[in-house]
């Protein structure tokens, strides 16, 4: 279960964070003042090696960043786990969930002590409603994400279609 004891906290030392925010895909070509906008809408969380952070088919209600430590994302199927990414300074997670109104995907433990970067969904719905060119960015942003990933995806599917295939196992 997602941790509903978690203390989430502003973040307050921009001069820290603004410039991981700028190499951050989620946040590329965001202007200054956006970045300074953005900000404003962060917050920051810790989780102790171990602990889960959420886990699939719950709601999505965070994009996540990794500011420091290492995240895992798994799934389980037929009682087995099985491990999708390791996440590490700077990547991102639960945003496409989130966009797109779906459950979360997978589950996500801290492999090792870890502080993130979150923004709510709240959040986001508040700065479609008073900087909707900001909003919109971050949104594209994510879509192209998104596509990256899947292409990466494809890529693996096509790598074990073709292993089967070889093998004789697909007709």
């Amino acid at each position: 279960m997602e941790q509903k004891d978690k203390i989430y906290e502003p973040l307050l030392d921009i001069e820290n964070v603004l410039p991981i925010l700028s190499r951050i895909s989620l946040f590329g070509g965001l202007d200054d003042r956006e970045l300074g906008l953005l900000f404003r809408n962060l917050e920051k969380v810790r989780y102790r090696k171990g602990e889960v952070i959420f886990q699939q088919g719950q709601q999505a209600r965070y994009i996540y960043i990794v500011r420091s430590g290492r995240v895992k994302l798994y799934v389980e199927e037929k009682q087995t786990a099985l491990e999708l990414y390791e996440l590490g300074v700077g990547m991102s997670f639960g945003e496409t969930s989130l966009i797109g109104i779906q459950p979360q995907s997978a589950n996500t433990i801290a492999i090792e002590d870890t502080e993130l970067i979150v923004i709510s969904g709240h959040s986001l719905n508040q700065m479609y409603k008073s900087d909707v060119s900001l909003f919109s960015k971050i949104v594209l942003n994510i879509a192209r994400e998104s596509c990256r990933r899947l292409i990466k995806t494809d890529d693996i599917l096509l790598h074990y279609v073709l292993k089967e295939k070889e093998e004789g196992v697909v007709n």
